[in-house]
Protein backbone atom coordinates (compact mmCIF):
# COMPACT_ATOMS: atom_id res chain seq x y z
CA UNK A 1 0.00 0.00 0.00
CA UNK A 2 1.36 3.37 -0.94
CA UNK A 3 2.48 5.47 1.98
CA UNK A 4 1.37 9.04 1.44
CA UNK A 5 4.11 11.10 3.00
CA UNK A 6 5.52 14.27 1.46
CA UNK A 7 8.52 14.70 -1.00
CA UNK A 8 9.93 17.91 -2.40
CA UNK A 9 13.05 18.42 -4.47
CA UNK A 10 14.19 22.03 -4.16
CA UNK A 11 15.81 23.39 -7.28
CA UNK A 12 16.52 26.86 -5.97
CA UNK A 13 19.86 28.58 -5.89
CA UNK A 14 21.25 32.03 -6.53
CA UNK A 15 23.02 32.68 -9.81
CA UNK A 16 25.42 35.54 -9.62
CA UNK A 17 25.32 37.61 -11.58
CA UNK A 18 -6.15 11.39 -27.52
CA UNK A 19 -9.38 12.84 -26.49
CA UNK A 20 -8.33 16.27 -25.34
CA UNK A 21 -9.91 19.67 -25.79
CA UNK A 22 -9.64 20.84 -29.38
CA UNK A 23 -6.80 23.29 -28.76
CA UNK A 24 -4.69 21.08 -26.53
CA UNK A 25 -1.63 19.35 -27.96
CA UNK A 26 -0.83 15.73 -27.13
CA UNK A 27 2.33 13.83 -27.93
CA UNK A 28 2.11 10.08 -27.34
CA UNK A 29 5.77 9.15 -27.02
CA UNK A 30 6.21 5.40 -26.63
CA UNK A 31 9.65 4.69 -25.20
CA UNK A 32 9.54 0.90 -25.58
CA UNK A 33 9.36 -1.91 -23.08
CA UNK A 34 10.95 -2.05 -19.68
CA UNK A 35 13.84 -4.30 -18.81
CA UNK A 36 13.44 -8.00 -19.55
CA UNK A 37 10.60 -7.37 -22.00
CA UNK A 38 8.14 -6.37 -19.28
CA UNK A 39 5.39 -3.91 -20.07
CA UNK A 40 6.59 -0.30 -19.93
CA UNK A 41 5.19 1.95 -17.24
CA UNK A 42 2.70 4.38 -18.78
CA UNK A 43 3.03 7.96 -17.54
CA UNK A 44 0.56 10.65 -18.47
CA UNK A 45 2.15 14.09 -18.18
CA UNK A 46 0.33 17.40 -18.65
CA UNK A 47 2.61 20.41 -19.09
CA UNK A 48 1.54 24.01 -18.51
CA UNK A 49 2.60 25.10 -21.99
CA UNK A 50 5.66 26.45 -23.76
CA UNK A 51 5.51 30.04 -22.56
CA UNK A 52 9.16 30.45 -21.65
CA UNK A 53 12.67 29.17 -22.06
CA UNK A 54 12.43 27.59 -18.61
CA UNK A 55 9.30 25.68 -19.58
CA UNK A 56 10.85 24.40 -22.80
CA UNK A 57 13.89 23.15 -20.88
CA UNK A 58 11.61 21.51 -18.31
CA UNK A 59 9.66 19.73 -21.06
CA UNK A 60 12.87 18.52 -22.68
CA UNK A 61 14.08 17.22 -19.32
CA UNK A 62 10.85 15.30 -18.66
CA UNK A 63 10.80 13.74 -22.14
CA UNK A 64 14.47 12.76 -22.02
CA UNK A 65 14.19 11.29 -18.53
CA UNK A 66 11.07 9.28 -19.45
CA UNK A 67 12.87 7.88 -22.50
CA UNK A 68 15.92 7.03 -20.42
CA UNK A 69 13.69 5.24 -17.89
CA UNK A 70 11.97 3.26 -20.67
CA UNK A 71 8.53 4.66 -19.88
CA UNK A 72 5.65 5.10 -22.31
CA UNK A 73 5.11 8.86 -22.00
CA UNK A 74 1.80 10.41 -22.99
CA UNK A 75 2.54 14.13 -23.14
CA UNK A 76 0.09 17.02 -23.41
CA UNK A 77 0.73 20.77 -23.77
CA UNK A 78 -2.10 22.66 -22.07
CA UNK A 79 -1.15 25.96 -23.73
CA UNK A 80 -1.54 27.72 -20.37
CA UNK A 81 -5.25 26.84 -20.08
CA UNK A 82 -6.55 24.99 -17.05
CA UNK A 83 -9.48 23.52 -18.99
CA UNK A 84 -7.04 21.87 -21.41
CA UNK A 85 -5.09 20.42 -18.54
CA UNK A 86 -8.19 19.01 -16.86
CA UNK A 87 -9.23 17.44 -20.19
CA UNK A 88 -5.79 15.88 -20.54
CA UNK A 89 -5.90 14.41 -17.04
CA UNK A 90 -9.36 12.98 -17.69
CA UNK A 91 -8.06 11.47 -20.92
CA UNK A 92 -5.24 9.80 -18.99
CA UNK A 93 -7.76 8.46 -16.46
CA UNK A 94 -9.88 7.01 -19.29
CA UNK A 95 -6.80 5.42 -20.84
CA UNK A 96 -5.87 3.86 -17.51
CA UNK A 97 -2.28 5.09 -17.31
CA UNK A 98 -0.13 3.90 -14.41
CA UNK A 99 0.75 7.35 -13.05
CA UNK A 100 -0.36 10.90 -13.83
CA UNK A 101 1.99 13.85 -13.39
CA UNK A 102 1.26 17.48 -14.15
CA UNK A 103 2.50 21.00 -13.60
CA UNK A 104 -0.63 22.96 -12.62
CA UNK A 105 -1.47 26.08 -14.60
CA UNK A 106 -2.98 27.69 -11.48
CA UNK A 107 -3.27 26.77 -7.81
CA UNK A 108 -7.01 26.19 -7.40
CA UNK A 109 -9.77 24.23 -9.13
CA UNK A 110 -8.32 20.70 -9.15
CA UNK A 111 -10.34 18.79 -6.55
CA UNK A 112 -12.92 17.29 -8.94
CA UNK A 113 -10.47 15.81 -11.45
CA UNK A 114 -8.08 14.65 -8.71
CA UNK A 115 -10.96 12.82 -7.03
CA UNK A 116 -11.69 11.11 -10.35
CA UNK A 117 -8.08 9.90 -10.54
CA UNK A 118 -8.16 8.70 -6.94
CA UNK A 119 -11.40 6.80 -7.57
CA UNK A 120 -9.63 4.90 -10.38
CA UNK A 121 -6.63 4.33 -8.09
CA UNK A 122 -4.27 6.24 -10.37
CA UNK A 123 -1.63 8.09 -8.31
CA UNK A 124 -0.96 11.73 -9.15
CA UNK A 125 2.40 13.47 -8.78
CA UNK A 126 2.68 17.24 -8.98
CA UNK A 127 5.74 18.71 -10.60
CA UNK A 128 7.13 22.25 -10.53
CA UNK A 129 3.99 23.84 -9.06
CA UNK A 130 1.76 23.19 -6.06
CA UNK A 131 -2.03 23.17 -5.72
CA UNK A 132 -4.49 24.09 -3.00
CA UNK A 133 -6.87 21.22 -2.33
CA UNK A 134 -9.41 20.23 0.30
CA UNK A 135 -7.77 16.81 0.63
CA UNK A 136 -3.99 16.42 0.46
CA UNK A 137 -4.36 12.67 -0.16
CA UNK A 138 -5.62 13.49 -3.68
CA UNK A 139 -2.01 13.70 -4.82
CA UNK A 140 1.02 11.74 -3.72
CA UNK A 141 3.74 14.35 -3.67
CA UNK A 142 5.32 17.42 -5.26
CA UNK A 143 8.64 17.56 -7.10
CA UNK A 144 9.41 21.24 -7.43
CA UNK A 145 10.94 24.40 -6.06
CA UNK A 146 10.38 26.64 -3.07
CA UNK A 147 9.08 29.72 -4.89
CA UNK A 148 8.65 31.74 -1.70
CA UNK A 149 12.33 31.27 -0.95
CA UNK A 150 13.15 32.33 -4.50
CA UNK A 151 11.25 35.56 -3.89
CA UNK A 152 13.15 36.13 -0.66
CA UNK A 153 16.44 35.53 -2.43
CA UNK A 154 15.47 38.00 -5.13
CA UNK A 155 14.91 40.61 -2.42
CA UNK A 156 18.22 39.85 -0.74
CA UNK A 157 20.20 39.91 -3.96
CA UNK A 158 18.53 43.21 -4.94
CA UNK A 159 20.07 44.70 -1.79
CA UNK A 160 23.51 43.81 -3.14
CA UNK A 161 22.66 45.06 -6.63
CA UNK A 162 21.52 48.42 -5.26
CA UNK A 163 24.63 48.76 -3.11
CA UNK A 164 26.94 47.93 -6.02
CA UNK A 165 25.17 50.38 -8.32
CA UNK A 166 25.33 53.13 -5.69
CA UNK A 167 21.61 53.83 -6.02
CA UNK A 168 20.58 56.45 -3.47
CA UNK A 169 17.17 57.56 -2.29
CA UNK A 170 13.79 55.94 -2.89
CA UNK A 171 13.84 52.59 -4.64
CA UNK A 172 10.87 52.60 -7.03
CA UNK A 173 10.14 49.07 -8.11
CA UNK A 174 8.13 47.76 -11.05
CA UNK A 175 7.09 44.15 -10.64
CA UNK A 176 6.36 41.90 -13.60
CA UNK A 177 4.21 39.14 -12.14
CA UNK A 178 3.81 35.62 -13.48
CA UNK A 179 0.50 34.11 -14.57
CA UNK A 180 -2.31 35.22 -12.26
CA UNK A 181 -3.22 32.44 -9.84
CA UNK A 182 -0.10 30.37 -10.56
CA UNK A 183 1.95 29.17 -7.59
CA UNK A 184 5.26 30.78 -8.66
CA UNK A 185 3.59 34.15 -9.23
CA UNK A 186 1.87 34.10 -5.85
CA UNK A 187 4.82 32.79 -3.88
CA UNK A 188 7.63 34.74 -5.53
CA UNK A 189 5.73 37.97 -4.91
CA UNK A 190 5.11 36.91 -1.32
CA UNK A 191 8.75 36.10 -0.58
CA UNK A 192 9.99 39.33 -2.14
CA UNK A 193 7.49 41.39 -0.13
CA UNK A 194 8.60 39.68 3.07
CA UNK A 195 12.09 41.08 2.56
CA UNK A 196 10.71 44.51 1.67
CA UNK A 197 8.46 44.69 4.71
CA UNK A 198 11.10 43.41 7.11
CA UNK A 199 14.10 45.41 5.96
CA UNK A 200 13.04 48.15 3.54
CA UNK A 201 9.64 49.46 4.59
CA UNK A 202 10.87 53.03 4.32
CA UNK A 203 13.10 53.03 1.24
CA UNK A 204 11.60 50.43 -1.16
CA UNK A 205 8.23 50.75 -2.81
CA UNK A 206 6.51 48.70 -5.51
CA UNK A 207 4.98 51.52 -7.52
CA UNK A 208 3.42 49.35 -10.22
CA UNK A 209 2.79 45.61 -10.57
CA UNK A 210 1.06 43.59 -13.28
CA UNK A 211 1.15 40.15 -14.85
CA UNK A 212 3.22 39.57 -17.96
CA UNK A 213 2.00 35.93 -18.00
CA UNK A 214 5.57 34.58 -17.86
CA UNK A 215 6.06 35.43 -21.56
CA UNK A 216 8.60 37.60 -23.35
CA UNK A 217 5.87 39.37 -25.32
CA UNK A 218 3.93 40.01 -22.12
CA UNK A 219 6.98 41.46 -20.41
CA UNK A 220 7.65 43.78 -23.33
CA UNK A 221 4.06 45.03 -23.54
CA UNK A 222 3.55 45.54 -19.81
CA UNK A 223 6.92 47.21 -19.30
CA UNK A 224 6.14 49.70 -22.07
CA UNK A 225 2.95 50.61 -20.19
CA UNK A 226 4.86 50.84 -16.90
CA UNK A 227 7.30 53.35 -18.39
CA UNK A 228 4.45 55.47 -19.69
CA UNK A 229 2.70 55.63 -16.32
CA UNK A 230 5.79 55.62 -14.08
CA UNK A 231 8.81 57.00 -15.96
CA UNK A 232 10.83 57.29 -12.73
CA UNK A 233 11.01 53.52 -12.11
CA UNK A 234 14.58 52.62 -11.18
CA UNK A 235 14.25 48.88 -10.38
CA UNK A 236 12.49 45.98 -12.13
CA UNK A 237 11.72 42.70 -10.37
CA UNK A 238 10.60 40.15 -12.96
CA UNK A 239 9.17 36.79 -11.89
CA UNK A 240 11.04 35.10 -14.73
CA UNK A 241 13.82 35.78 -17.23
CA UNK A 242 11.60 35.80 -20.31
CA UNK A 243 9.53 38.70 -19.00
CA UNK A 244 12.75 40.51 -18.04
CA UNK A 245 14.12 40.04 -21.56
CA UNK A 246 10.91 41.39 -23.06
CA UNK A 247 11.04 44.32 -20.65
CA UNK A 248 14.61 45.11 -21.73
CA UNK A 249 13.34 45.74 -25.26
CA UNK A 250 10.85 48.32 -23.99
CA UNK A 251 13.42 49.93 -21.70
CA UNK A 252 15.82 50.39 -24.60
CA UNK A 253 13.03 51.66 -26.86
CA UNK A 254 12.36 54.32 -24.23
CA UNK A 255 15.97 55.49 -24.44
CA UNK A 256 17.02 54.04 -21.09
CA UNK A 257 19.83 51.60 -20.27
CA UNK A 258 18.69 48.33 -18.70
CA UNK A 259 20.95 47.33 -15.84
CA UNK A 260 22.00 50.95 -15.25
CA UNK A 261 19.07 53.38 -15.47
CA UNK A 262 16.78 50.55 -14.37
CA UNK A 263 18.32 47.80 -12.26
CA UNK A 264 16.89 44.37 -13.07
CA UNK A 265 16.58 41.24 -10.94
CA UNK A 266 14.78 38.17 -12.29
CA UNK A 267 14.28 34.48 -11.57
CA UNK A 268 15.01 31.30 -13.57
CA UNK A 269 18.48 31.26 -15.09
CA UNK A 270 17.73 30.35 -18.71
CA UNK A 271 20.41 30.78 -21.40
CA UNK A 272 19.06 34.07 -22.76
CA UNK A 273 18.85 35.42 -19.21
CA UNK A 274 22.51 34.69 -18.60
CA UNK A 275 23.41 36.26 -21.94
CA UNK A 276 21.57 39.43 -20.92
CA UNK A 277 23.35 39.35 -17.56
CA UNK A 278 26.75 38.96 -19.26
CA UNK A 279 25.88 42.09 -21.29
CA UNK A 280 25.05 44.00 -18.11
CA UNK A 281 21.37 44.30 -18.97
CA UNK A 282 20.18 42.06 -16.13
CA UNK A 283 21.96 42.66 -12.84
CA UNK A 284 21.22 39.38 -11.07
CA UNK A 285 19.24 36.17 -11.48
CA UNK A 286 17.92 33.78 -8.85
CA UNK A 287 18.24 30.31 -10.35
CA UNK A 288 15.27 27.95 -10.57
CA UNK A 289 16.51 24.71 -12.12
CA UNK A 290 14.12 23.32 -14.79
CA UNK A 291 15.82 19.92 -15.06
CA UNK A 292 13.32 18.07 -12.87
CA UNK A 293 12.86 15.08 -15.21
CA UNK A 294 15.23 12.62 -13.49
CA UNK A 295 13.81 13.37 -10.03
CA UNK A 296 10.26 13.07 -11.35
CA UNK A 297 10.97 9.64 -12.91
CA UNK A 298 12.60 8.48 -9.69
CA UNK A 299 9.47 9.41 -7.76
CA UNK A 300 7.12 7.95 -10.42
CA UNK A 301 8.91 4.59 -10.18
CA UNK A 302 8.68 4.59 -6.39
CA UNK A 303 4.98 5.42 -6.61
CA UNK A 304 4.38 2.61 -9.12
CA UNK A 305 6.31 0.15 -6.96
CA UNK A 306 4.34 1.13 -3.85
CA UNK A 307 7.39 2.45 -2.05
CA UNK A 308 7.32 5.11 0.62
CA UNK A 309 7.68 8.61 -0.81
CA UNK A 310 8.74 11.45 1.46
CA UNK A 311 6.18 14.20 1.67
CA UNK A 312 6.71 17.85 2.38
CA UNK A 313 3.80 20.01 3.55
CA UNK A 314 3.53 23.73 2.91
CA UNK A 315 2.64 25.89 5.91
CA UNK A 316 0.42 28.96 5.95
CA UNK A 317 3.59 31.04 5.99
CA UNK A 318 4.69 29.52 2.69
CA UNK A 319 7.52 27.45 4.13
CA UNK A 320 7.77 23.66 4.20
CA UNK A 321 7.48 21.10 6.98
CA UNK A 322 8.24 17.39 6.83
CA UNK A 323 5.60 15.30 8.59
CA UNK A 324 4.58 17.36 11.64
CA UNK A 325 7.95 18.85 12.53
CA UNK A 326 9.60 21.84 10.91
CA UNK A 327 12.59 20.92 8.79
CA UNK A 328 15.03 22.91 6.74
CA UNK A 329 14.22 22.73 3.04
CA UNK A 330 16.98 20.68 1.39
CA UNK A 331 18.65 21.93 -1.75
CA UNK A 332 19.80 19.31 -4.25
CA UNK A 333 22.99 20.12 -6.15
CA UNK A 334 22.86 19.66 -9.92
Amino acid sequence: MLSRRNFLTAAVGVAAATGLAACAKEDDSSSGSGSGGSKALVLGFSQVGSESGWRSANTDSVKAAAKEAGYNLKFSDAQQKQENQISAIRSYITQGVDVIAFSPVVVTGWDAVLKEAKAKKIPVVLTDRSVETSDESLYVTLVGSDFTEEGRRAGKILEKVIAKAGLKGQVKIAQLEGTTGAAPAIERAKGFKEVMDADHADDWKIVVSQTGDFTRAGGKQVMAAFLQSNPDINVLFAHNDDMAIGAIQSIEAAGKKPGKDILIVSIDGVKDGFVAMSEGKINAIVECNPLLGPQLMEVVQKVKDGQTVERWIKTKEGDFMQDQAAAALPTRKY
